[in-house]
This record gives structure tokens, sequence and C-alpha cells, in this order.
């Protein structure tokens, strides 16, 4: 099997595993609609980014660790995943130690009643993450697909429960989140028979010190992009304008705004899991160059038209996924949605060029641009924020991911090179913006000029696609 075809491969599985359990996951939006205000919706989605903001700083990034590590030959994979489970307790254990510090800092009043609720959460979570990993870093893909099916099921079938049926709100989407996690990390520990992959006698110091080495660097930079999405939210829940609305229920709106973007994101997270394996057995390869050069830009071009659809079509699609009956707040949702489809786009390209880094274990240059792409994020926010309100918010995460992005495409390709298309990439970008202005602001015409938009990107992205899909299929 070519190195093409093994891509495709992981890929068909993961989307078999991922896409339907994605899709079920987004459908959860019109049970938080339907059940839980716009105040409460922003806290839940606050809590949310919390746990993810914690999990990487008290866990060292062991997850990236491990798929790193795992799939290399060079390296025991018991000692990997024991390693990896002894650093995880102790970070956690560290968490545990210093959550009453919490209460020290003003604007995390949003965990006061949830704390150990959120401590959970992220124990159940970091659990999860590293068994999941190490099945996936085992190569064994088709568990970890099912897996997907399976904590997706439970998360519904628990928030049905906490929610629908209890009315327990935020505190139930917690729960749901904690019993979904644990019941995952218990199926994969019990299938994949991860018992023998753990002994006290198998922990490895020098490659603690090595995996800490490669993982340390990635710390700042997952933290970087948390808070380029918690700093968006916090400054509408905090800040005052004379000229927009913000407060609890815009954040709450603001966060219902993203379930469209993350479409597009779902595209990514499952061509993702199979990249990042590529990226690494493909590492020492003569023609990766050549190899990565093909893959971004039939990635790119999936994502192009991918966004040029949902934009087109995102009052609808918003219309599927947000219930707005018994909140009417919730019907301007689909209004931030294009402009954060665009951001979405651009994060999905940065997270492959990290992939660059991760492979030639460069992780520092990883956490640089992620930096420069947060502080911007921090200042546009500032400013654009009391003016345009939600939207201010948008565009400054677009413009954020944006940065970072040219900042990646010119720094990583001195690690591997390979061609890209600045002059077609600006030109499907300015498309992309000027559908966003015709969604947003409805000028006269605008659904035909929308229509010959979406065409022109069809036109310009089409043969990447087509060329990709003849090196699969080429024996």
């Amino acid at each position: 099997m070519n190195k093409y075809k093994k891509l495709a491969f992981n890929t068909m599985i993961f989307a078999i595993g991922s896409f339907g359990s994605k899709i079920l996951v987004i459908l959860l939006t019109r049970l938080y609609t339907g059940n839980i205000n716009p105040a409460d919706s922003g806290t839940r989605k606050m809590l949310e980014i919390m746990a993810n903001f914690l999990l990487p700083i008290f866990t060292f990034s062991m997850s990236e660790a491990i798929i790193r590590f795992g799939l290399d030959k060079k390296y025991n994979k018991g000692e990997v995943f024991t390693t990896a489970a002894v650093l995880n307790f102790l970070g956690l254990g560290l968490m545990v130690l210093c959550s009453p510090l919490f209460r020290l800092v003003s604007f995390l009043d949003f965990i006061d009643g949830y704390t150990i609720l959120l401590l959970i959460y992220v124990c159940t979570s970091a659990l999860r993450a590293l068994c999941s990993q190490f099945v996936r870093a085992k190569g064994m893909v088709k568990l970890f697909a099912v897996d997907g099916i399976f904590a997706t099921l439970m998360l519904f079938i628990f928030n049905v429960v906490f929610i629908a049926k209890f009315h327990w709100g935020v505190k139930g989407f917690m729960l749901a989140v904690i019993f979904s996690d644990l019941s995952s990390a218990l199926f994969l520990f019990i299938v994949a028979k991860l018992h023998n992959y753990f002994s006290p006698r198998l922990y490895n110091r020098r490659l603690a010190t090595s995996m800490m080495k490669f993982a340390v660097p990635l710390i700042p930079t997952v933290i970087m992009w948390v808070i380029t999405g918690f700093s968006d939210t916090l400054f509408i829940r905090y800040m005052h304008s004379d000229v927009v609305q913000l407060g609890e229920d815009a954040a709450g709106i603001y966060s219902y705004a993203t379930t469209v973007p993350n479409l597009i994101s779902v595209i990514s997270t499952i061509f993702y899991s199979a990249w990042n394996m590529s990226a690494i057995m493909e590492n020492d390869s003569k023609d990766r160059s050549q190899f990565y050069e093909k893959v971004y830009s039939a990635y790119e071009s999936l994502l192009f038209i991918a966004s040029g659809f949902l934009i087109a079509g995102v009052y609808f699609i918003t219309k599927i996924f947000v219930k707005t009956s018994e909140y009417a707040e919730y019907g301007d949702v689909y209004k931030y949605s294009p402009v954060l489809v665009v951001a979405v786009l651009f994060m999905c390209l940065d997270q492959f060029l990290s992939s660059i880094y991760a492979a030639t274990k460069h992780t520092k240059n990883s956490f640089w641009t992620s930096f420069a792409a947060s502080v911007s994020n921090l200042i546009l926010n500032f400013f654009l924020i009391p003016v345009w309100g939600i939207q201010g918010a948008a565009i400054a995460t677009f413009m954020s991911y944006y940065l970072c992005f040219w900042a990646r495409i010119i720094d990583a390709r001195y690690y591997i090179p390979f061609k890209f298309n600045g002059i077609n990439n600006l030109l499907n970008t300015s498309a992309l913006l000027i559908m966003c202005w015709m969604i947003i602001g409805k000028p006269f015409g605008y659904v035909i000029w929308t229509t010959v938009l979406l065409v022109f990107i069809i036109y310009k992205n089409y043969q990447s696609l087509l060329e990709t899909v003849k090196k699969v299929l080429h024996r």
C-alpha cells in the first residue's frame, strides 16, 4: 500500500468512526439551545474552554508525545504508555493541589459551584486521551474509530438523561462529558488490553525526559489556541460598550455561532488524525517534500470548497442545529458564523503545518507562531469588540489565525520544503470574505453574487483534488 493509499485508508476509517459522531455532537446544540438559556450557555462554554485550558498544562501535552514516540519503532510501546501515564498522574495531582488558587482570579467567577466537577472533567478527559492516543499509536485505527462512535453515543445518552429529562443544565452537561469519557477510557483499556502495557517497572526516566522535551513546548502552543477562543468569550462577557450589546447573553450567542464553523473542524479532525500518523512515519522518506505538496494542496482545496458551501448555506444550516423557538435571541446566530468559518479554515491549515514541527521535533517554532496569533487576538479583541460586538470577536479570531498561517507557511517550509501557491490562496480567501459580506449585509442581488463566487472557488480548487485522487488510485 503506497503512502497516499495508506493516508486515504486511515482517513476513511477515521471518517467512518468520527463523522457520524461529530454530527451527533453538533446536533446536541438543539438540545442545549432548547433547554439552556443564553446566559447559562455562556457559562457552559466557559467551563468547557477552561477544561481545555487546564488539560494540556497538567498533562504536559502527553497526548501529542504518545503519538510521536508511540509510532516511532525505536521506542518500547509499554515504556511509552507507562511513562506517559505516570507523568499524567503527577500532573493531575498537581492540578488538584492548585485548584484553590482559581478563586483568587476574579474573572473565573463562572467556576463557582462547579470546581469539583471541573477537576473530574479534566481527569476523565486526560484518561480518555491517554488511552485513545496510545491505541492510535499502536496502529489500531479501527478500534480508535469505533471508540469515537461509542463515546459520542454515550455523550448523547447522558446529555438526554441529565439535561432533557432531569433538567440539570450546566451541571448535567459536565456530568454527561465525565461519564462518556470514563466509559470510553474503560472500553479502550479492556478491548485493547492496555493493562499489558502498564507496569511500574516499565517507567523509563530517560524516555520521560525526551517526551517532556518534546511536549513541554507544545503546552504554551495549545494554551495559546485555547486563549484565542477563551479571550473572545471573556471580552464579550465582561466588556462594556455603548454601541453594541455585550454581556452573558451575547457570550452565549457567540458560543453557538461556532456550530456551523465546527463542521469544517469535523473535516480537519478526521483528516488530521490520519495525516499526523503519515507525517511522522514518512519523516525520513526521500520524497517527503512532494508528498507534503500533494497532500497540502488537496487539503487546502477541500477546505476552501467546503467553506464556500457552508457560507452560502449558513442561514439554513444554522436553522437545523440551533433551536430558536424557546429563546428568540438565538435567531441572529447565523450572522456571526460566516467569518468564523474562514477563521476555522485557517486554524485547520495552521494545524496541518504544525505537523511539520511535530514530525521534525521543532515544537518551539509551533509555540512562537501560536504566541504571535494569541497576542494579536487579544489586541484585536480589545479594539474591535466594543465597536462591532460579536462580529468584532469573529474578525479578530480570523485575523489572528490568518497571521499564524502566513508565519507558519514561511517558517515550516524551511524544515520540509514544498511548493505553495500563495496567489491562489489569496484569491480563494478574498472570495470567501466577499461571500461573508454578502451573507451578513444582504446587498441587492447577494444570492446571485454568492453563487458566482462559490462557482469560482470550486473552479479554482477542483483540479488539486483530482490530482490527489489519481495518486490514491494509481497502482
